[in-house]
Protein backbone atom coordinates (compact mmCIF):
# COMPACT_ATOMS: atom_id res chain seq x y z
CA UNK A 1 0.00 0.00 0.00
CA UNK A 2 2.84 2.39 0.81
CA UNK A 3 4.37 1.79 -2.61
CA UNK A 4 1.10 2.66 -4.31
CA UNK A 5 0.76 5.86 -2.29
CA UNK A 6 4.38 6.80 -2.99
CA UNK A 7 3.92 6.11 -6.69
CA UNK A 8 0.68 8.15 -6.80
CA UNK A 9 2.37 11.04 -4.96
CA UNK A 10 5.32 10.98 -7.40
CA UNK A 11 2.98 11.03 -10.41
CA UNK A 12 1.04 13.95 -8.92
CA UNK A 13 4.24 15.96 -8.38
CA UNK A 14 5.28 15.29 -11.96
CA UNK A 15 1.91 16.43 -13.32
CA UNK A 16 1.94 19.56 -11.16
CA UNK A 17 5.42 20.47 -12.37
CA UNK A 18 4.32 20.06 -15.99
CA UNK A 19 1.32 22.33 -15.44
CA UNK A 20 3.48 24.93 -13.69
CA UNK A 21 5.99 24.92 -16.56
CA UNK A 22 3.14 25.46 -19.04
CA UNK A 23 1.79 28.31 -16.95
CA UNK A 24 5.24 29.87 -16.55
CA UNK A 25 5.39 31.00 -20.17
CA UNK A 26 5.58 34.76 -19.97
CA UNK A 27 5.14 36.96 -22.98
CA UNK A 28 5.35 40.36 -21.32
CA UNK A 29 8.89 41.28 -22.42
CA UNK A 30 10.12 41.13 -26.03
CA UNK A 31 13.71 40.33 -25.06
CA UNK A 32 12.64 37.44 -22.83
CA UNK A 33 10.33 36.09 -25.54
CA UNK A 34 13.06 36.38 -28.15
CA UNK A 35 15.64 34.62 -25.98
CA UNK A 36 13.21 31.84 -25.06
CA UNK A 37 12.31 31.25 -28.72
CA UNK A 38 15.94 31.28 -29.87
CA UNK A 39 17.07 28.99 -27.05
CA UNK A 40 14.24 26.51 -27.62
CA UNK A 41 15.01 26.46 -31.34
CA UNK A 42 18.71 25.84 -30.70
CA UNK A 43 17.78 23.01 -28.34
CA UNK A 44 15.45 21.50 -30.95
CA UNK A 45 12.45 21.99 -28.64
CA UNK A 46 10.04 23.22 -31.29
CA UNK A 47 6.88 22.55 -29.29
CA UNK A 48 8.11 25.01 -26.66
CA UNK A 49 9.36 27.50 -29.26
CA UNK A 50 5.96 27.39 -30.97
CA UNK A 51 4.32 28.80 -27.82
CA UNK A 52 6.08 32.11 -28.52
CA UNK A 53 5.11 32.24 -32.18
CA UNK A 54 2.44 34.50 -33.63
CA UNK A 55 -0.08 31.96 -34.87
CA UNK A 56 -1.03 32.66 -38.43
CA UNK A 57 -0.78 30.51 -41.53
CA UNK A 58 2.31 32.22 -42.96
CA UNK A 59 4.25 32.06 -39.69
CA UNK A 60 3.33 28.40 -39.26
CA UNK A 61 4.53 27.68 -42.79
CA UNK A 62 7.90 29.34 -42.11
CA UNK A 63 8.12 27.60 -38.74
CA UNK A 64 7.50 24.20 -40.31
CA UNK A 65 10.24 24.94 -42.87
CA UNK A 66 12.60 25.74 -39.98
CA UNK A 67 11.74 22.41 -38.34
CA UNK A 68 12.26 20.51 -41.59
CA UNK A 69 15.61 22.22 -42.17
CA UNK A 70 16.79 21.46 -38.65
CA UNK A 71 15.63 17.84 -38.87
CA UNK A 72 18.01 17.39 -41.82
CA UNK A 73 21.04 18.60 -39.85
CA UNK A 74 23.80 16.16 -39.01
CA UNK A 75 24.01 14.89 -35.42
CA UNK A 76 27.21 16.94 -35.00
CA UNK A 77 25.45 20.15 -36.04
CA UNK A 78 22.44 19.40 -33.84
CA UNK A 79 24.73 18.91 -30.87
CA UNK A 80 26.61 22.09 -31.76
CA UNK A 81 23.40 24.10 -31.71
CA UNK A 82 22.27 22.50 -28.45
CA UNK A 83 25.47 23.52 -26.71
CA UNK A 84 25.56 27.00 -28.26
CA UNK A 85 25.03 30.22 -26.35
CA UNK A 86 22.98 33.11 -27.65
CA UNK A 87 24.78 36.37 -28.44
CA UNK A 88 22.45 39.36 -28.68
CA UNK A 89 24.16 41.93 -30.87
CA UNK A 90 21.52 44.66 -30.75
CA UNK A 91 17.90 45.37 -29.97
CA UNK A 92 15.89 47.83 -32.02
CA UNK A 93 12.61 49.14 -30.70
CA UNK A 94 10.94 50.11 -33.97
CA UNK A 95 7.59 51.05 -32.42
CA UNK A 96 6.00 50.48 -29.04
CA UNK A 97 4.66 47.23 -30.49
CA UNK A 98 7.58 46.06 -32.69
CA UNK A 99 11.08 45.01 -31.60
CA UNK A 100 13.87 43.54 -33.72
CA UNK A 101 16.57 41.44 -32.05
CA UNK A 102 19.84 40.97 -33.96
CA UNK A 103 21.67 37.92 -32.64
CA UNK A 104 24.03 35.08 -33.38
CA UNK A 105 25.08 31.94 -31.55
CA UNK A 106 28.44 30.62 -30.49
CA UNK A 107 28.19 27.60 -32.81
CA UNK A 108 27.61 29.12 -36.26
CA UNK A 109 28.29 32.79 -35.46
CA UNK A 110 26.03 33.88 -38.32
CA UNK A 111 24.11 37.14 -37.87
CA UNK A 112 20.36 36.54 -37.63
CA UNK A 113 17.38 38.65 -36.67
CA UNK A 114 13.92 38.06 -35.31
CA UNK A 115 10.93 40.35 -35.17
CA UNK A 116 8.66 40.50 -32.15
CA UNK A 117 5.24 42.11 -32.18
CA UNK A 118 2.97 42.98 -29.31
CA UNK A 119 -0.55 41.61 -29.68
CA UNK A 120 -3.07 42.02 -26.87
CA UNK A 121 -0.29 42.97 -24.41
CA UNK A 122 1.72 39.83 -25.24
CA UNK A 123 4.94 39.74 -27.23
CA UNK A 124 5.06 37.10 -29.96
CA UNK A 125 7.60 36.18 -32.59
CA UNK A 126 6.71 37.07 -36.17
CA UNK A 127 8.91 35.19 -38.65
CA UNK A 128 8.08 37.72 -41.35
CA UNK A 129 10.69 40.47 -41.19
CA UNK A 130 9.75 43.87 -42.53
Amino acid sequence: MRKIILFWFTVQLFLISCVQKENSIKRGDPIEVGREFIDASLQGNYEYAKKYLLSDSTNMEYFNELINFNNKLSPRDKEGYKSANIIIDSIQNILDTITIINYSNTFKKTAEKIKLVQVNKEWLLNLLLC
